[in-house]
């Protein structure tokens, strides 16, 4: 075989190496995230109608690809609401509380994870205690205990939201800053008299901030599951405003009569947390140095 052939067959092409770099199966779920997050976006724009217009002549009408109204594509709800447009703006309430929750507990148990790794003492012991109580707390109790007690609202409800997963950033970051420390960046920055603010902020964050990112987007699928889980049994987003588990909640009366009411926000919810738990999965395997070479 002539040496020109023989890299032609040893060496792949950009198109190979492009699928190896960003598997098929990612690059859908990338674009799914992104319809998402511009549906999220453009709801004012695209939604048919506005989601608490009602049309009680057109009740439970079905989608119009199964012989319903044309001027309702997704079919109608038991109050005579376009679906398509509720669905697009619960896409919306639910993306922004889900990234809102998310961030809150990112930003905390991050900061935490800091304190504790640089007091250490009798202050990282109290932080790891909050930690290990929170990890082995029902959460769903909380939430109804705290719900109960002062009520429900749009910015309660988030912040409870936030509260779920950051004792995971916390520990995360706490292990990672002090393993930071002991590096040699870490030491001859300090030896320049550097304030330990300046290293944190500098030079340890951004070195760990990509394990932090991967974290974050394994940790939203559970914020959007959590908030759906919630909704749907009536704590969470509450009437007139409408979320992707409000919906479904709604549409359980209905599922044999009228089951897109239920089945299209479960399904949106479901491509949605498939999708950022795949690009999740791609992340950490991208930044894994063990594995970055394969």
């Amino acid at each position: 075989m002539p040496e020109s052939q023989a890299n032609i067959h040893a060496a792949p092409g950009a198109t190979t190496r492009f699928l190896r770099r960003y598997p098929p199966l990612v690059l859908a779920a990338a674009g799914f995230v992104l319809f998402t997050l511009l549906v999220a976006l453009a709801a004012d724009w695209i939604a048919p109608y506005h989601y608490t217009t009602q049309d009680l002549a057109n009740r439970l009408k079905a989608p119009a690809f199964l012989g319903g109204p044309e001027q309702y594509w997704l079919g109608t709800d038991e109050l005579g609401r376009d679906l398509l447009s509720r669905l697009i703006y619960a896409t919306r309430f639910s993306v922004v509380i889900a990234i809102a929750g998310t961030t809150i507990g990112a930003v905390v148990g991050t900061l935490l994870g800091f304190i504790a790794a640089h007091f250490r003492g009798w202050i990282e012991e109290s932080v790891m205690m909050l930690v290990d109580a929170q990890a082995s707390l029902p959460f769903i109790l909380l939430a109804l205990a705290v719900l109960a007690f002062f009520g429900n609202s749009l910015v309660l409800f988030i912040l409870i939201l936030g509260i779920n997963g950051w004792e995971t950033y916390a520990r995360l970051a706490r292990g990672m800053v002090i393993s930071a420390n002991t590096q040699g960046y870490a030491v001859a920055v300090r030896a320049l008299g550097a304030t330990p603010f300046t290293i944190y902020r500098r030079h340890i964050l951004p070195n760990i901030a990509s394990i932090l990112i991967v974290q974050y987007t394994l940790n939203f699928p559970a914020t959007i599951l959590l908030e759906t889980s919630m909704s749907f049994l009536g704590l969470g987003i509450q009437p007139p405003l409408t979320s992707l588990g409000q919906m479904l909640g709604a549409g359980r009366a209905h599922l044999l009569s009228a089951w897109w009411i239920s089945i299209l926000p479960g399904m949106m919810i479901f491509l949605t947390t498939l999708s950022i738990s795949i690009l999740g999965d791609w992340l950490r395997d991208r930044f894994d140095p063990t594995l970055r070479n394969r």
